[in-house]
């Protein structure tokens, strides 16, 4: 009797049918024979290696593989496409996102195919097996998300390599010598990738723009505008169109329009601020009313469709506000001379004209063009100070407007109006740019007079258009819309906030006021800008868009945006259609203005992303010469790499990598938002507060890294700073 027992055949074949196609499905793109089959499997002998060849021509004639050639096998990618967005990782692994209700599918690095993150794909989905992520190949790219990258000229003698700064982005590229447009070896540039040779690992292309020398100041700053697709200047031949404008006012468009030079009207706005967009005036009527005066800047007057200067703005659709400058969405003869509301000046405005009683009541309203002179312009803090003081000149018609609008903020979140009040981080910067202080920018009375009258106005020209009689369809124009809560965002963020103490309602009738009350409760602890934040990232993301749905955050059934078209170009069409719904026109093709929605709100996500990145810049560079002291921190987020750590004197974020907490091996508790270390069961959590001290600030990569004070004894001992 034989020493070995026989294989069950069936079962053994029926494994090495699973073994089989599990090696084809991780090697989507490559072919095999049965003789690299049975070598990979370790099979010498013929009855094994004839088994693999009769596997083979069985899976190729159920359709999961097809032969290329005579004995030759590829997996058969017909059949089981679909078609996604790239999200790539830093390491080269990349998911597609196809959508919320399905898995994302996982994306080997050998299977990109030469995708990048953001691109619109096709993909092979070649494993779906339960608990794990389905697994594909890219087999098209559809549509490339961008071409251009920000890098850095790394020259040799012949040809040179745009090494870029974009973290997911896996490779870097290739520039021949010729196409350097005169970038010297270290300069900063912009890339564009003209082609992608299959059979070659880098992507071939040319300079189109040269930014400067890494690490100076204005060429950081044009960089982050390049990284989003934002442009840093204007086209000669638009800055050529504005200047051609005639701004001068002429009695005849003075006549069209209502007269409001006499009533008293003034500006608040930040002490920085050059572009004036919104007035507001004052006057008592006989009858004890007050008519209060929301003055916009009429920018349509001088913007008019199809113009290279409209153009231009709707392509630019928003203006970026970085640290330390402005990249207006106009021509400065536009943005900060001909449209500015400045003191002093005759403007030409579109203006939404309420009568309110002393209990904030509206009675009365009126839309349309105006004419408005404004006799001074204050900042929020010279605002501030007449409500504090009621001294100081206009006090009585600034305390007046701030009584409206706390009874009108009051009514609002008495409605449903969620209390975001989000602390802004601002810098003291020196005369060259160079931040010598942070500081946190407090919303106060006199912002939040200027936030009420703005709402009012957004509100009730959104209600205007698009109150409609039911057998009525509304006229298409653009709002400001906000979607509900996502419950499995809320019920996950519910559960973290009850390790601090707290509790939400996630009943929809109690959701906006039990949210509220949190934010109150949280004011001034530890974790309030913690809290705030991951409550900010369970709402909705707020869009423009023709379909209404209303606003949840502000709980306003129709909102716009109507007051800032100095800055936003969805402004200039709220303009533009009501003008011609008041003449009476026809309502407008919604497809058209749809799309100029949709770009819209992309440019607005790519802006405060650069804003953001600027800022992460600047904490950087306000951080550089502080390598070594400590600072009070709240650890702000936990990865599998580490744990983020917020200063709280500065809302400096940077990370304290696991691999540098030397007292433990730590391991990331996904679950609990926490570190755990594996031998003493000690646990930095979410929340948590924490003393750090700087190891390293890296301005090209905007990181931070941090080290705990509590372990420095073992960690400083062993680097040399």
């Amino acid at each position: 009797m034989s020493k070995h027992k026989k294989h069950n055949t069936g079962g053994f074949k029926s494994n090495l049918i699973q073994q089989i196609s599990s090696l084809f499905e991780k090697n989507p793109s490559y072919t095999f024979n049965y003789k690299q089959i049975s070598q990979a499997f370790g099979f010498k002998d013929i009855s094994n290696k004839r088994l693999v060849s009769i596997v083979l021509e069985e899976l190729a004639v159920q359709g999961k593989l097809v032969e290329t050639k005579s004995g030759t096998f590829k997996l058969n990618s017909s059949g089981a496409f679909v078609e996604g967005t790239v999200d790539m990782t830093a390491s080269g692994i990349a998911y597609v996102i196809i959508s919320e209700e399905e898995d994302d599918v996982f994306i080997s690095p050998k299977n990109t195919n030469g995708a990048l993150n953001g691109d619109k794909v096709k993909v092979n989905v070649f494993s779906s097996k339960q608990k794990r992520k389905p697994e594909g190949e890219i087999v098209e790219i559809i549509e490339r998300a961008k071409t251009e990258f920000v890098g850095i000229i790394d020259k040799s003698k012949n040809f040179s390599f745009v090494v870029t700064t974009d973290p997911r982005m896996p490779v870097d590229v290739f520039v021949s010598n010729d196409k350097l447009k005169g970038a010297n070896n270290g300069d900063k540039v912009v890339v564009k990738i003209t082609e992608w040779p299959k059979n070659k690992k880098n992507p071939y292309g040319i300079i189109i723009d040269v930014l400067g020398k890494a690490g100076e100041r204005n060429t950081e700053m044009h960089a982050i505008l390049a990284e989003y697709g934002l442009p840093y200047k204007f086209p000669e031949k638009v800055e050529q169109d504005a200047a051609k404008l005639n701004i001068e006012i002429s009695n005849a468009e003075i006549k069209n329009r209502l007269d409001f030079r006499t009533v008293t009207t003034f500006t608040i706005d930040p002490l920085d601020a050059k572009d004036f967009d919104d007035a507001l005036s004052i006057k008592k009527l006989e009858n004890g009313i007050w008519e209060i005066g929301v003055h916009i800047a009429d920018v349509s007057h001088y913007v008019q469709p199809g113009t290279l200067l409209d153009k231009e703005a709707l392509q630019r659709a928003t203006s970026v506000y970085l640290v330390d400058r402005v990249v207006p969405m106009l021509p400065e003869v536009l943005s900060n001379n001909a449209c500015s509301l400045r003191p002093h000046e005759t403007k030409l405005c579109f203006s939404a004209v309420f009568e309110l009683t002393d209990s904030a009541e509206v009675k009365k309203e009126w839309f349309g063009r105006t004419v408005i002179f404004s006799d001074r312009r204050f900042t929020y803090e010279e605002a501030q100070e007449r409500i504090e003081t009621g001294k100081g000149d206009f006090a009585e018609e600034i305390l007046q407007m701030d009584k409206l609008a706390k009874l009108l903020r009051k009514d609002r979140f008495k409605k449903g109006s969620i209390a975001f009040d989000r602390i802004e981080v601002k810098f003291n910067l020196d005369k060259d740019g160079n931040p010598i202080g942070i500081y946190f920018k407090e919303s106060k009375d006199s912002n939040k007079l200027i936030e009420e009258f703005m709402l009012l106005a957004n509100k009730r020209v959104a209600e205007f258009i698009g109150k409609t009689p039911k057998n009525q369809k509304p006229k298409t124009f653009v709002y400001r819309i906000h979607d509900e809560p996502n419950q499995e965002k809320l019920q996950v963020f519910s559960n973290f906030i009850k390790k601090f103490g707290y509790n939400l309602s996630l009943d929809e009738s109690k959701l906006a006021k039990s949210l509220n009350n949190l934010l109150e409760e949280v004011k001034g602890k530890n974790e309030e800008n913690l809290i705030e934040q991951l409550a900010i990232r369970t709402m909705s993301k707020a869009a423009y868009s023709t379909n209404n749905i209303g606003h949840y955050g502000l709980a306003f059934s129709y909102y716009s945006h109507f007051t800032s078209p100095i800055r936003r170009y969805p402004d200039i069409i709220a303009h533009r259609l009501l003008q011609r719904y008041l003449d009476g026109g026809q309502s407008f093709n919604q497809t058209e203005i749809e799309e100029q929605c949709k770009h819209s709100s992309k440019m607005e996500l790519l802006a405060a992303e650069a804003e953001r990145a600027s800022i992460k810049y600047k904490q950087v560079e306000f951080l550089q010469d502080k390598i070594g002291q400590a600072f009070d921190g709240i650890i702000s987020g936990v990865s599998e790499w580490g744990i983020y750590v917020e200063i709280m004197s500065g809302m400096c974020e940077g990370m304290v990598r696991l691999r540098d907490m030397t007292d433990d091996f730590y391991s990331f508790d996904p679950d609990n938002y926490q570190a755990i270390g594996r031998k003493h069961k000690k646990t930095y959590r979410m929340g948590d507060k924490v003393r750090i001290r700087v190891k390293r600030a890296d301005l090209s990569r905007k990181q931070l890294d941090f080290v705990l004070t509590e372990q420095e004894e073992d960690f400083w001992g062993g680097i040399d700073e």
